[in-house]
């Protein structure tokens, strides 16, 4: 494996990162670096200057708007695009649902919903978990029941992230209730403004809005809005959740909320010096550092070959230990504001406006080792698979 990069390479990395940092707006760069929460607007804008230049999907076919890269290719937009603190293309559209039509919808839903979810026309939600089928997906109770032209929806989704933005919803149902689990689910697409659909916030420990419940009640669904045959929603749940883990490693965003700590420490007073003199927190700044790095390189062997198109299961170890840096580092920016991050922007209270955002940051990112595949999960993965055990 040459982890040096090619003139050709070092030359597209040089484009993106030009282009990333000159193009996409400096307000939503800075509110994405700082973890300041992001509106819709600025999801919209951002991908729709994505999507002008190709870079907003690059991972679907190219008919459809991907790009012809090869795998370093792909590791390099992602990296630049984390590193200039870029907000990423809208998952539930660019890495979620949007593949998953490429791949089993037919023409006609194709040419209907890909180019307007490729250029967040249409702001997709998941639905999928719900109060008794998280973990174990495969166990959901939200039915469907064909009547005629239609499906009639009933039951209950939780956990649905942004679904407040959403213009429609796709969704896991069980359409054959006496197969066995993973076989008798399908999924359908329908828009959130649909006769029967209930939307309730779920209001988050850090005061914050970003999941909801969703209530169906005998929502009707035209049939033609089923992806692909009925009962094969599972096939393709999983295909979507391996598009989902693809770059969960965050290595880029991780550096980038790394080097703010080490700003932000050189400016809080320790004794007579500054908190990097400290010799324990020294430590561990260096120690996250090389376990980044070290993170960094095996994301690069896992990309130097996949160039074969076959799953690696060592992108469950980019996963597990990318997810846990990702809090050590939002833990780390807790600790150097100390006292100041508690506040979280209550009024009347004298404290920077960067500290007050590390605590909301530090509480959100507790679901990173949880969702695409708790790491629990991909423990037992990286023993079976590559330990062999």
């Amino acid at each position: 494996m040459n982890l040096k990069l090619t003139e050709e390479e070092r030359a597209f990395r040089d484009e993106l990162r030009t282009f990333f940092t000159t193009e996409i707006p400096a307000e939503v760069r800075a509110k994405t670096a700082s973890g300041t929460p992001l509106g819709k607007d600025d999801y919209v804008a951002v991908q729709r200057i994505l999507h002008s230049r190709g870079l907003a999907v690059p991972n679907w076919p190219v008919e459809w708007g991907g790009q012809d890269w090869t795998p370093m290719q792909r590791n390099i937009w992602l990296s630049e695009l984390q590193l200039a603190s870029v907000p990423d293309p809208l998952p539930f559209n660019a890495s979620m649902i949007g593949p998953v039509i490429a791949q089993f919808g037919s023409q006609e839903m194709k040419e209907r919903f890909l180019p307007a979810t490729a250029n967040l026309d249409i702001w997709w939600c998941q639905g999928f978990s719900e109060p008794e089928a998280g973990s174990d997906l495969a166990s959901l109770k939200t039915r469907a029941v064909r009547d005629g032209d239609d499906y009639i929806v009933n039951g209950q989704k939780t956990w649905t992230t942004l679904a407040q933005h959403a213009d429609w919803i796709f969704c896991l149902v069980r359409t054959d209730p006496n197969a066995k689990k993973q076989v008798g689910i399908s999924m359908l697409l329908f828009p959130m403004d649909t006769p029967g659909v209930t939307l309730r916030p779920i209001k988050l420990i850090d005061g914050g809005y970003e999941v909801n419940e969703v209530f169906f009640e005998n929502v009707r669904v035209p049939a033609e809005n089923l992806v692909g045959e009925e009962n094969t929603g599972w096939t393709q749940a999983k295909f979507l959740l391996g598009n989902e883990r693809t770059g969960i490693a965050r290595v880029g965003a991780t550096k980038v909320k790394l080097a703010r700590a080490k700003s932000l420490a050189a400016e809080t007073r320790y004794g007579s010096g500054s908190l990097l003199d400290d010799p324990i927190f020294a430590a561990r700044l260096a120690e996250l550092e090389n376990e980044l790095l070290a993170l960094e390189l095996t994301q690069l062997r896992v990309v130097a070959g996949s160039a074969d198109g076959k799953p690696n299961p060592a992108s469950s170890l980019l996963k597990m230990r990318g997810s846990e840096l990702q809090q050590a580092a939002t833990e780390l920016l807790v600790d150097i504001a100390g006292p100041d991050s508690l506040p979280a922007g209550e009024a009347g209270i004298d404290s920077p406006d960067w500290a007050q955002l590390t605590m909301p940051t530090y509480l959100n990112n507790r679901k990173v080792t949880i969702y695409g595949g708790s790491n629990e999960v991909q423990r037992s993965i990286i023993a079976s698979s590559i330990l062999g055990l």
